[in-house]
């Protein structure tokens, strides 16, 4: 009788249905076959175990049934004896983030360090630790992100557009290394206005690239309106002049503040409600006329907020300044130093001198004693602290201190007495140091030298008049052993030619030139490099706060990057954890001589990391050196006047030495100072840049050997050969086309056309475009560039880019 209704339940019901699912299996298990003649048969595999769990530990039933009625007991003493997981250290917690796609919640990190409930507190407090270091970012109430990378949604601040008119914004709260990513932000929404610069929002995040990510407005949150606006007066409008900011300031006759067209003029915005159009603003202060000389400069200084006018307190301090004694200083006025700097060098604060000592070398570098001047907590210290380091333009110099001093008492001028802080060094025949010794003194410069009168009297065999015969190849012999030295070592030393801007009588652009590489610069580099190493090892000696200069190594990210670009070359690089300056040595020895060494050379130094100052020592990556502060130059670096400072007071060179206040405020004043050092370097290139595109505006039309130096989805950046000018090629402007972006190789290619453009590649190119008001240039490339070989066949697939 067949029984219905549900399955019988219990034991035996369970007993016969594996019953009977083992007599299924045999009877569908086919016969094996005898092995052939002369094979050994295999033995008969031994009956199959019991399924496992993935943790290796028998199934709970399994259990029970092994250990009898005590398994439970057993099992709950195991688990009491059991001791938890560690907590995963720092760097693990840094690397598993740095692994994650987005953001990454705190259960997440303790199911993945198999971490229990009881050691979620110590979690907690261990990502608040990694947070306040810098290790990784808040990303919502209980996520983190690593502080290289944005999360999914961001607030961000619209900075202008790009040339296909959409919007290009900065995050609001970036932690990471180096400059913030670009986030190219989708059009609004239909019936929405358009985004401007200035305006904020909450913004949808997706990367797209290193260093960048696609944006899309999630929720308007008002717009901070620029405390000031820098810009040229034109017919009732104020034109920023800073490249990024495309809106355009309406200023009513009343505001204007007698303003006349064409002047440079600082303004402040009013309050509106518009949403279109020109904004209302009202000008506080005319600065001067745009395109006199000295107006780019100008320019500059305002709009990276560099203080130039000394507060009258620090002026007089300077003014009343005295040459000092002889007393308790060591006489060097017999040694015949010597000052080397540029032709256009305004202040010269260090001096060498070198003569040779059995098989090698002594050599003295002596410093301007700024210290002596500038005391702890004076109206010239506290403006000095402000300005962070002297700021250079082609036209002019804002120096950290006041002419009195900087030009003057600091000045180490030949013929006249000056005090002096020095290092006497002693290298054997290899080039490596033996000793060294500090002291304070008083010196009497006997020549003030340029770079090019030295490598001439080298080149020539014979001294400048002021100096007894074989000063300088004495000087030359101790480079050579130092520099025999450090290529041993292996140091990263990058052929970046620095651009120089000579202007005429009337301020204008003459010429625009590399500057020279000569030895006898690097002369003055290898002396000032090892009496800055001996700076940061005597302070270690006398247990004094140093206030290092560092270098880190590559960042991770960075080195992605750098590693595809060279792959596109053949060339390749170590491991991050086996990277050595050398080997970048050894990347740029390939290339030397060829069409892409510019190129190379300015990918690897965008792939460093920035050099920095701090109170802890993490050695200095690029000259290969675990300890380095900055010695030799006080007179425009307050870092030096810092380490002057701890020298006067481990030796106990006299009453001015480091305070315990300032000791204890050396990690605010390195990241201040490490800060205006890049303020200063943003605004010289910013002057140069202006100072090219006023010298390009007369070449507009004209066509020019560029190299492409940039791709990107709104188009290309191409450099000038001749002269290092950059500017920007429009997607808008190449031939009609749909274009594709290949990130990895860093080309551009058009789909009908065929054409490609990769980065490093030779065209021609003719200016369109030059705007000496922000520094700007656009380039067209030359029609016909297929029929002239200069495209190449175009590959299938890639990113889409818009056509312009």
């Amino acid at each position: 009788m067949v029984r219905r209704g549900p399955p019988a339940k219990g034991h035996k019901a369970r007993a016969g249905k594996a019953g009977g699912t083992a007599a299924r299996r045999g009877a569908a298990r086919a016969p094996r076959a005898a092995p052939p003649a002369g094979e050994a048969e295999a033995p008969e595999p031994a009956a199959r175990p019991k399924r496992q769990p993935a943790s290796g530990k028998p199934h709970r039933a399994t259990a029970k049934s092994a250990a009898g009625p005590k398994a439970s007991a057993k099992r709950r003493a195991a688990a009491r004896e059991a001791a938890p997981p560690e907590l995963p250290s720092k760097a693990a917690l840094r690397a598993f983030l740095a692994g994650a796609t987005g953001r990454v919640r705190k259960s997440e990190i303790a199911r993945a360090f198999n971490l229990t409930a009881e050691q979620r507190p110590a979690l907690r407090a261990l990502m608040r630790e990694i947070a306040a270091e810098g290790g990784a970012a808040p990303a919502g109430k209980r996520a983190m992100i690593h502080p290289s990378r944005l999360p999914e949604i961001a607030p961000v601040e619209v900075t202008g557009t790009d040339p296909d008119g959409d919007p290009i914004a900065r995050p609001l709260q970036w932690q990471g290394e180096g400059r913030p990513p670009v986030i190219y932000m989708r059009p609004e929404a239909k019936g929405q206005p358009a985004l401007t610069a200035g305006e904020r929002v909450l913004a949808r995040l997706r990367p797209i690239g290193p260093g960048k990510y696609e944006g899309r407005t999630f929720k308007r949150i008002g717009g901070a309106p620029p405390a000031r606006i820098l810009g040229v007066y034109e017919e009732g409008q104020i034109i920023p002049t800073d490249r990024r900011q495309k809106g355009i300031w309406q200023v009513a006759p009343a505001d204007a503040g007698g303003a006349r067209p064409g002047q440079i003029v600082l303004a402040e915005p009013l309050p509106s409600t518009r949403h279109f159009g020109p904004k209302p603003a009202r000008i506080t202060e005319v600065l001067g006329v745009m395109g006199e000389p000295r107006s780019v400069s100008l320019v500059c200084i305002h709009a990276h907020g560099i203080p130039d006018i000394f507060p009258a307190e620090a002026v007089q301090q300077a003014e009343r300044a005295r040459g000092v004694s002889g007393r308790g200083r060591v006489d060097l006025r017999d040694i015949p130093l010597v000052t080397i700097d540029g032709e256009d060098a305004r202040d010269f604060d260090d001096a060498v001198f070198a003569e040779p000592e059995g098989e090698g070398w002594r050599v003295i570098v002596a410093i301007a004693d700024v210290a002596h001047y500038v005391t702890p907590g004076s109206a010239l210290d506290r403006e000095a602290w402000a300005r962070g380091n002297s700021v250079y333009f082609p036209d002019r110099v804002v120096p950290m201190l006041p002419e009195a001093l900087s030009n003057g008492w600091c000045s180490l001028r030949p013929g006249e007495d000056r005090g002096c802080l020095f290092v006497e060094m002693r290298f054997d025949g290899q080039g490596r140091k033996q000793a060294h010794a500090f002291g304070r003194g008083i010196m009497r410069s006997a020549a003030r030298l340029t770079y090019e009168q030295v490598q001439a009297a080298a080149d020539a065999g014979k001294d400048p008049a002021a100096l007894p015969a074989g000063h300088v190849a004495r000087l030359y012999g101790a480079f050579r052993t130092l520099l025999a030295a450090r290529e041993r070592r292996g140091t990263l030393d990058l052929d970046v030619p620095e651009r120089k801007v000579v202007l005429n009588e009337r301020g204008q652009v003459e010429a625009v030139v590399p500057r020279p590489r000569l030895d006898a610069h690097r002369l003055i580099e290898e002396f000032m490099v090892a009496a800055n190493v001996c700076a940061a090892e005597e302070l270690e000696r006398l247990r004094q706060p140093c206030m290092y200069r560092v270098h880190d190594r590559p960042s991770d990210q960075k080195m992605e990057g750098l590693r595809q670009f060279l792959a596109t070359f053949g060339i390749s690089l170590p491991p991050s954890d086996r990277l050595h300056p050398r080997d970048f040595a050894g990347v740029l020895a390939k290339v030397r001589g060829s069409p892409q060494e510019r190129l190379v050379n300015e990918a690897v130094l965008r792939g460093q990391s920035q050099a920095a100052y701090a109170p802890d020592n993490i050695g200095h990556f690029g000259l290969a050196l675990p300890r380095y502060a900055h010695f030799t130059s006080p007179i425009r670096r307050y870092a030096d006047l810092l380490v002057h400072r701890a020298l006067i007071r481990g030796l106990r060179l006299g009453q001015d030495g480091l305070q315990e206040t300032e000791a204890a405020r050396f990690p605010d004043t390195a990241e201040h100072i490490t800060s205006t050092e890049r303020r200063a370097a943003a605004a010289e290139r910013d002057a140069v840049d202006r100072y090219l595109a006023a010298f390009m505006a007369q070449r507009v039309g004209e066509s020019f050997e560029v190299r492409i130096s940039g791709v990107t989805r709104f188009g290309l950046f191409v450099t000038l050969e001749e002269n290092g000018a950059s500017g920007i090629v429009p997607l808008g402007s190449l031939p009609d086309d749909r274009w594709d972006l290949d990130e990895a190789t860093q080309t551009l290619a058009g789909r009908r056309s065929r054409l490609t453009f990769t980065l490093g590649q030779a065209v021609e190119a003719r200016l369109a475009e030059a705007t000496p008001r922000t520094g700007g240039m656009v380039f067209h490339l030359m029609q016909g560039l297929a029929a002239r070989g200069r495209g190449r066949a175009a590959p299938r697939g890639g990113r889409g880019g818009r056509r312009g």
